[in-house]
């Protein structure tokens, strides 16, 4: 897929204030500074459109972003920012899980795993919650630039495995950079195959 119009449409604070207009939506999330608006960027080849900041958290809001005139990219807030305030964290939460729980024009989920990391507890519950309320998602690695390839092979050997504690299969699973575009065009392929599937 060729992404040839990439344009932003609205903040939403609530799942009710989402667009109306019934095309497929795949969100992107993550833990805080995992590198999801650097990625966004990196996959709509917009270098500012979505928000890129030093500090972590910075993605309050639904954002949506309209994509060829035919699917909405979704920006969802970060979880797992510890220097939020726990009102402030307690509503992040509950954007996002009434967004995932009622939002039925999301079409698939895709989850954001530092890929220099070892498996964070946080990720593997958010992914749990996403199977105990059947919610559609595949794991992409971020900054798999970042680190050598032997100890990166290491971290995703491991996040695998954990995985495969909760689950009998693995998602699809794809390894991104935004620095060198890597994984773009399977991400991007991915999602095309779905949508051709829906018509």
């Amino acid at each position: 897929m060729i992404i040839k119009q990439a344009d932003f449409i609205c903040s939403s604070s609530k799942e009710e204030q989402c667009p109306q207009n019934q095309l497929p939506e795949y969100a992107f999330i993550g833990r805080s500074n995992v590198g999801k608006s650097s990625l966004i960027n990196m996959l709509t080849g917009k270098k500012k459109l979505a928000k890129v900041s030093s500090t972590p958290g910075k993605t309050r809001l639904i954002n949506h972003f309209l994509i060829n005139n035919s699917w909405y990219l979704v920006d969802l807030p970060g979880y797992g920012y510890a220097k939020a305030s726990k009102k402030d964290r307690s509503v992040f939460s509950q954007i996002v899980i009434d967004y995932i729980k009622r939002r039925e024009e999301m079409t698939l989920l895709f989850v954001l795993i530092d890929s220099r990391l070892e498996p964070q507890n946080i990720d593997i519950a958010f992914i749990n919650l996403l199977g105990e309320h059947e919610v559609p998602f595949a794991v992409i690695f971020t900054k798999t630039d970042k680190t050598g390839i032997e100890k990166l092979n290491r971290n995703i050997e491991n996040h695998k495995k954990t995985l495969l504690e909760s689950w009998e299969e693995l998602p699809n699973i794809f390894y991104t950079s935004s620095e060198t575009k890597a994984g773009k065009d399977e991400v991007l392929n991915y999602i095309d195959e779905i949508n051709r599937s829906l018509v």
